[in-house]
């Protein structure tokens, strides 16, 4: 099972998205992340895809539930999900151009607008992992590809010592 980590950059009512140029989600706009490294735990993963894709360095983000994929009964990926919120006055300039496609803050209102179909499956869950303080297993299930089912799982809280 592959496993990947996403981090959701908060800036005041703005998220920093990336919009992908390579598969998956190429061409939608995602939360930053990518693969855990053999031997990385998630939190380290997330950090090291924050400063690879933006620049940006940080130490203190916030454990937000997991993301998983299974195709009928098999489990065939999951995400650990990550918030930072960054201070309102934060100076990161958009749009940007990087190596993994192209940067920038994306206000919520347009990032939740119903008619928007420029996302990844971010609206499925990113919505509580702002405004529910609870984590979250979100367990998303395929048939031929398609997406069938969203189950959300309460997750027990992570231990802060």
């Amino acid at each position: 099972m592959i496993e990947y980590t996403i981090c959701f950059l908060k800036r005041g009512d703005c998220i920093l998205l990336l919009n992908r140029d390579f598969p998956h989600w190429m061409g939608a706009w995602n939360g930053v992340g990518g693969k855990i490294e053999p031997n990385e735990t998630p939190l380290a993963g997330a950090l090291r895809e924050i400063r690879e894709e933006t620049g940006i360095v940080l130490e203190d983000i916030t454990y937000r539930g997991k993301i998983t994929w299974r195709d009928d009964d098999e489990i065939f990926g999951c995400m650990y999900a990550f918030i930072a919120e960054l201070p309102e006055d934060y100076a990161y300039v958009t749009p940007i151009k990087v190596a993994e496609g192209i940067l920038d803050w994306k206000e919520l209102s347009w990032i939740f607008h119903p008619q928007n179909v420029g996302l990844a499956e971010l609206k499925d869950y990113l919505p509580r992992m702002l405004n529910d303080s609870n984590n979250y297993e979100y367990v998303f299930t395929y048939v031929d590809k398609e997406l069938m089912n969203i189950e959300i799982v309460p997750l027990a809280p992570v231990p802060t010592h």
